[in-house]
């Protein structure tokens, strides 16, 4: 056997190639650990006086003239003392100081540009060193495998692990919780010692920034393998060569460039939990920010990035990151990239915890600049040059930022939390306009045209950097990177897979179970006309749904299900979520849990609601703080039960009641339990359902009870989001032009008025004689509009319109377009759609218990299972490409083909599939009204004689002028029903699933 493959079986295989990669390729110096390290202090003192007495010559002359032969032992007797003080991470980032005030730096980092080359000269004398086998401990002889030192400072420990011997990296987790014990250890202790641990085999790394013996927790520093944990292989190499060595995925983690950028603008310090905690950034976040930084620093400002990263993936950290990085990013010329970086946020519920976040990582005071208050202040920000934002859209939709002039000159990164398709509408048109709009303007009115146009577009001086963990088509559309097969996908990917696999989150889909709720209803008065009609019907449908007989049986099984399950979980601190469909529903269900609570005498459960506004029930008035005894603000604290300085509030409230509100964008890892009471779909399903997945010891499972929706559904739900997230194919811009030719079809348009309402329009600022203008000229095609009598074409036309503005909005942010005309109709658009008159739409009915009778509402168990996705299970998204109507799936296409086939056998006609497709137009015409919230939120017998009716009186409008198909729809009862059965299914697939191909809302 040869001497290597003998050696390829010890344990000190891996540690010892890592050592010498690191001293042979990246500038490490080995050292001696029983020569040269100090166990006392916990340091290699030579290095550390090589370092100071190299780099600071006077400062070191000035404390020995001031301490003559006590000066090195009074250098070290302060630096101790700063270490257990203050910590190891601020003493390389600030020094110490040394009476009468010599200062001494025990690190520089690398400057944000090279225009000082006394700088550069400076971080390129920082020593970096590894020793291995280093007896650390003074009591026993406790040795770790690998130590890290910069300028003779510990920085990092290792436990490495070889594979062939049987150990691998959970061996090493092991033995530092039971054999590295930081009691009495500077090394080991706490912001003293080391900043972070590293437990590693040849294939997987994981880390932890505090040692707490059997309490450590350690965290995954993959790269992440085929869509899930682990790591790719290397060729040649170890997986975890990442660590030591170069390569595509960029410089090594222990570099010098690396290492200090993490040591310097990274780790921090988390004092908001109720105990301190030393953050280091995971693998993903690491590598996100580097890899946008760098190719923003190549490419300038005017790019978008879309950061696919799944909830749990510490997004919050990353941005904040991200925005201090941005600020400080210089290109290859030592210019500044970008002057400020501005953090947006659609949740008003992440705002103040993004503000919050991003504050920890301030060196400067006054870096960040927090808008709680209003849009003005957000103007005052940005035009006093701030260096970062943190803002909600919102913000940036308002009239007067419109007003905002002068920032072509000035570069920002925004960056973007949740991108969803707000940002393919007004909020995100205003905000590129706010930041790009130069202060002189020319008087030609097609060059500001162009000049908005232009600012809808990609900007020269704008980067946008868009973070979701789930990407919709648009979202794809407007931020994501073409990749070789022309289509969008991520700049860069951390997957719900991954993040599952890796124990960042739990997979809610495992205990998914399913409730399906049939009843029946039966009319009280059973010719009442009140109760005839559309209208009527949708609301008996909803109005089942609130029973309070309905809600009395689902709460009885919440409740107990809640008690059996869920209340013993993380020592009696779980919490579980009520998910309703409105806010009514939210308070009677509110009711119905504690009447429900009192009457069985449990004494150990309390609920809370959360709802906006007022709400009136059984003639009284409630607001969410009549009903829960404090201000909304607090409802967060008082749920989770303990107060800011952890000490618990007297009342414990164990389950939440929402509606819209908290049901995204609310982060409690101790939310164990679901109980869901609304349909939901597409990437709803996912957010809502993903706010259970957050981690927390002792939490290892969660339940899901969902009263509505199929585990299908759910699956499907989640498919397209669980590795990455990809586009079948891109939305056609051409489609712009088939829009506006098919609007002009209609001749209620005139290109004349159209030109002279844009002349009017982009003068400037609008007075009232200008406004009267433009109305007047609007009014000529609303009076040309209410002069056809033909509903049918109006109600096309309205929907054209409006899928024109949608597309138009969206389309333009993807990319430039040149056409004036198309800028020019959008305006004018924007104003003839507010002037158009609505359909009649009758009065309200009130219908009361006197009316109706709940004759039976019977709850039973349809599924229970495990829902989860396998690896590979995944779906793409698809592209823009119909509007009005769903692609038509293969079963739909046979059905209709059935049905023309019966149509003409019967009547001697010669329909085709096309005639018949012009029934879409019908049911995009009734799901105007309440129809569409009926058939989201109600089961398909109780809907289905309200749509028939409805689609019954669309039919004749719509083949008013096309006497064959009318009499047919008039006469012929049976053929009349195949076709509203057919189309009945197509609308309920296309209210129930709105993440599809329609245009961005």
């Amino acid at each position: 056997m040869s001497t290597a493959a003998h050696n390829a079986h010890k344990e000190q295989v891996v540690q010892d190639h890592l050592i010498a990669r690191l001293v042979a390729g990246e500038g490490y110096e080995l050292r001696d650990a029983k020569a040269d390290y100090d166990r006392a202090l916990a340091m290699d003192r030579a290095l550390i006086l090589r370092f100071v007495q190299n780099t600071q010559p006077d400062e070191w002359t000035k404390l020995e003239g001031h301490y003559t032969s006590a000066a090195e032992d009074t250098f070290f007797k302060q630096l101790e003392k700063s270490l257990k003080d203050r910590g190891l991470l601020d003493v390389l980032r600030q020094g110490i100081k040394i009476v009468p005030g010599i200062k001494f730096a025990l690190c520089y980092f690398r400057p944000a540009s090279g225009l000082e080359p006394k700088r550069v000269t400076e971080y390129e004398a920082n020593i970096l060193s590894v020793m291995k086998e280093v007896e650390y401990s003074e009591r026993h002889g406790g040795r770790l495998d690998v130590a890290l030192f910069l300028n003779g400072l510990p920085v990092a420990t290792m436990e490495a692990k070889n594979l062939l011997t049987g150990s691998n990296f959970r061996h090493a987790e092991k033995q530092y919780r039971q054999d590295r014990s930081p009691a009495g250890e500077p090394l080991l202790t706490f912001k003293r010692g080391a900043l972070v641990h590293f437990a590693l085999d040849e294939d997987n790394v994981s880390m932890t920034t505090r040692l707490q013996n059997g309490r450590t927790r350690f965290l995954p520093f993959n790269r992440g393998r085929d869509g899930g944990a682990g790591n790719p292989d290397i060729e040649d190499e170890f997986r975890v060569a990442y660590l030591y060595n170069s390569g595509e995925w960029g410089a090594a983690i222990f570099s010098r460039a690396v290492l200090l950028d993490i040591i310097g603008r990274f780790i921090h310090l988390d004092t908001s939990g109720k105990s301190e905690a030393l953050i280091f950034p995971r693998f993903q976040q690491l590598d996100a920010v580097r890899k946008l930084m760098a190719h923003a620093g190549q490419f300038g400002a005017g790019r978008n990035y879309l950061i696919q990263h799944s909830a749990g993936s510490g997004k919050s950290n990353t941005i904040g990151w991200l925005a201090h990085h941005a600020i400080n990013l210089h290109d290859t010329d030592d210019k500044a990239v970008f002057n400020t970086a501005i953090i947006v946020t659609d949740r008003i519920v992440l705002d103040r915890q993004l503000q919050n976040t991003v504050s920890q990582f301030e060196q400067t005071q006054g870096v960040v600049r927090k808008i709680d208050g209003t849009s003005k202040q957000l103007k005052q920000a940005i035009a006093k040059g701030a260096r970062i934002i943190v803002t909600t859209i919102q913000k940036f939709s308002t009239e007067h930022l419109k007003e905002i002039s002068g920032q072509g000159d000035r570069t920002f990164a925004v960056i973007v939390d949740e991108a969803h398709s707000s940002q393919s509408g007004k909020s995100a048109q205003a905000m590129t306009d706010a930041l790009t709009r130069a202060a002189d303007s020319s008087d030609d009115i097609e060059d500001i045209i162009a000049a908005y146009q232009k600012a809808r577009g990609p900007q020269a001086n704008i980067s946008f950097f868009a973070f979701t963990a789930t990407p919709r088509n648009v979202t794809l559309e407007r931020f994501g990177t073409k990749g070789a097969d022309g289509l969008p996908h991520p700049f860069h990917l951390y997957s719900m897979r991954q993040a599952i696999e890796e124990g960042f989150i739990l997979d809610v889909l495992q205990n998914y179970m399913t409730y399906k709720a049939y009843y029946e209803l039966e009319k009280a008065i059973e010719d009442d006309p009140q109760l005839s009609g559309r209208r009527g019907q949708s609301r008996v449908a909803r109005y089942a749904n609130l029973h309070p007989t309905a809600i009395g049986q689902k709460v009885e099984i919440i409740v107990e299900h809640f008690r059996r399950h869920v209340a013993k979980m993380l020592d009696g601190q779980a919490k579980a979520m009520i998910v309703t469909g409105s806010r009514d529903h939210a308070l009677r269900y509110f009711f119905g849990v504690r009447d429900y609570i009192k009457a069985q005498g449990y004494t150990d459960l309390r609920a809370l609601v959360a709802f906006s506004g007022e709400l009136n029930f059984d003639g009284q008035t409630y607001t969410e703080a009549d009903l829960t005894g404090f201000a909304e603000t607090e409802l967060p604290g008082r749920f989770d039960g303990f107060k800011p300085d952890g000490t618990p509030y007297p009342e414990q409230y164990q389950i939440l009641i929402v509606a819209e509100k908290y049901q995204t964008g609310f982060d409690q890892p101790k939310l164990c339990a679901m109980y869901v009471d609304r349909k939901l779909a597409g990437l709803q399903a996912v957010q809502t359902l993903s706010r259970l997945n957050r981690t927390r010891p002792g939490k290892d499972q969660t339940y899901i009870l969902d009263f509505q929706n199929a585990i299908e559904d759910i699956q499907d739900a989640f498919r397209p989001y669980f590795e990455v997230t990809a586009l079948e194919a891109n939305s056609d811009p051409n489609l712009v032009y088939d829009l506006e030719g098919r609007l002009f079809k209609f001749a209620y348009l005139d290109k004349d008025e159209i030109e002279r309402f844009a002349a009017t329009y982009y003068q400037g600022a609008l007075d009232g004689h200008d406004r009267a203008r433009l109305e007047g000229l609007v009014r000529q095609a609303v009076a040309r509009f209410e002069a056809d009598d033909d509903e049918g074409r109006q109600e096309e036309f309205r929907q054209l319109l409006r899928s024109y503005m949608r597309f138009y909005s969206f389309i333009a942010q993807v990319m430039k377009l040149e056409d004036t005309s198309l800028e020019k109709l959008y305006s004018y658009g924007a104003w003839l759609a507010r002037l158009l008159p609505n359909r009649q739409i009758p009065p309200e009915i009130e219908i009361t218990d006197d009316m109706l009778r709940l004759q039976k509402f019977k709850v039973e168990q349809k599924e229970q299972g495990d829902a989860s996705l396998a690896a590979g299970d995944t779906a793409a998204l698809k592209a823009i490409s119909e509007f009005g109507a769903k692609p038509y799936t293969e079963d739909e296409k046979k059905e209709l083909s059935e049905i023309v086939k019966a149509f003409n056998e019967r009547h001697g006609t010669q329909f085709t599939q096309a005639d018949m497709i012009r029934f879409e137009q019908v049911n995009e015409e009734i799901l105007g009204d309440d129809l569409a919230d009926m058939l989201r939120n109600n089961p398909p017998d109780v809907v289905y004689a309200a749509f028939a009716q409805a689609f019954f009186q669309g039919a004749v409008r719509m083949f008013q002028r096309d006497n064959e198909m009318r009499n047919i729809v008039l006469t012929d009862a049976e053929a009349r029903d195949k076709a509203t059965r057919h189309f009945f299914n197509r609308a309920l697939r296309q209210v129930r699933d709105p993440g599809g191909a329609s245009p961005p809302a």
